[in-house]
């Protein structure tokens, strides 16, 4: 592959997306940006062996870093924008039509409620047709990278409630005519899941409701997928349980030597904000291999755009990078092998912070959702424009502790 000149990309990083919507050009200026980058810190490792360090690689390789990462989200961003689906942006408008899907459209244009009873919800408000609610929870799991990875139950009620074995009945070896002791019964654990609500408030004008044109459906899924997916991102991954899901950041965690189920175990890097100065990759396979091998064939790595740069930067003993780009648009990246997911809202490399979790996230955290989305239409609070309360009910929090694992930046 014919290397570009790097200022090509740093220039073209941010003007491409304006230029075409040719994703297939814009992942092949991505993958001669990596071409660029291993160059470059091939040439930067060179001259620290050296004991010539040189800024302007340095500097060089951040440019690199930042207009890959730039052209990785434009990649996904016309990406998400193709996966939009039709919802039918004349079904309004037939005559005998959906009857349901009519009337809701009737009510988030003008507020009309007839023959909307069997949607309506006693604290005010109307169910999304099952078409919207299904294309935001699709989009929902494109946008949002955590609940693209996690379990996703479907709930009706407030609460999930599932029971956990702890550990299995006691089982052994016997002969034919061996006496078979009673064996010990299993360890069962119940761990609730409340759901929580979830909120945004697209606004419109009446002018642009009056649009016969306008698929208000789809205009309300495209309004609030996105404020749904970077709100419940930060909860799966951070969050408190108070009002909001439990991250998986926020179980209890434990060095992995003292782990015992409902921790999240750890390791130590040895070094306080980084990685060892020495054979960095080490401290990156032991972190593998504490997942047990039934994870470890769907484990993914997790971590934010910021500690992704500086793994790029890691060869193994042979040479090689062990972060390898996706071989085709729209598919994720690997690292050492396994699929990396960007989650913005993961912390950055510090001290006795955890930037990089690794596991099985299907069999380790659990996202409930309560079925439908809820609209409540206000013609009156922000005059002109019309407001759409719009709800979701969200729970979520760890399911198998033992599934992930964390790589903590610490001395000990």
């Amino acid at each position: 592959m014919t290397t570009k000149p790097s200022h090509d990309f740093e220039v073209k990083a941010h003007a491409r997306a304006d230029a075409t919507n040719d994703v297939t050009h814009l992942f092949d200026d991505f993958m001669h940006a990596f071409d660029e980058f291993k160059s470059t810190n091939d040439a930067r490792l060179t001259a620290i062996e050296s004991k010539k360090d040189d800024i302007l690689l340095d500097q060089k390789l951040e440019r690199l870093n930042a207009a890959m990462d730039s052209q990785n989200a434009n990649i996904e961003h016309m990406l998400a924008k193709q996966m939009r689906p039709n919802l039918g942006a004349d079904h309004g408008l037939v005559a005998g039509g959906n009857e349901y899907k009519d009337a809701f459209s009737a009510y988030v244009r003008k507020g009309e409620e007839k023959s909307l009873s069997a949607g309506s919800n006693p604290d005010g408000g109307y169910l999304v047709p099952a078409e919207t609610d299904l294309d935001i929870g699709r989009r929902l799991a494109a946008l949002s990278p955590i609940r693209s990875i996690a379990s996703v139950r479907q709930v009706s009620s407030a609460v999930y409630k599932k029971p956990v074995a702890i550990s299995g009945p006691a089982v052994g070896w016997v002969g034919e005519t061996d006496v078979r002791p009673e064996t010990g019964a299993s360890t069962l654990a119940e761990i609730e899941y409340p759901t929580t609500e979830l909120y945004a408030m697209p606004a419109a004008t009446a002018s642009f409701l009056d649009d016969a044109a306008v698929d208000v459906e789809q205009w309300i899924a495209e309004e609030v997928e996105v404020a749904f997916a970077e709100q419940e991102t930060a909860a799966f991954v951070s969050g408190d349980g108070v009002k909001k899901p439990t991250g998986f950041l926020s179980a209890n965690q434990v060095a992995e030597s003292s782990w015992s189920w409902g921790n999240v175990g750890y390791m130590a890097t040895g070094e306080a904000g980084a990685l060892p100065a020495s054979n960095p990759s080490d401290v990156l396979i032991d972190l593998v291999y504490t997942l047990k091998a039934g994870y470890r064939q769907n484990a993914n790595w997790v971590m934010n755009r910021r500690t992704q740069a500086q793994l790029r930067k890691i060869k193994d003993a042979d040479g090689n990078y062990l972060w390898q780009p996706s071989h085709q648009p729209g598919t994720r990246p690997s690292f050492m092998g396994f699929s990396l997911v960007e989650a913005e809202d993961m912390p950055d490399v510090a001290a006795d912070a955890t930037p990089i979790a690794f596991g099985d996230f299907r069999r380790g955290y659990l996202i409930v959702d309560r079925l439908g989305v809820n609209v409540i239409r206000d013609p009156y609070s922000a005059k002109p424009y019309v407001l759409f309360y719009t709800t979701k009910r969200v729970g979520g929090g760890v399911l198998d502790s033992d599934a992930i694992k964390l790589l903590k930046f610490s001395a000990s």
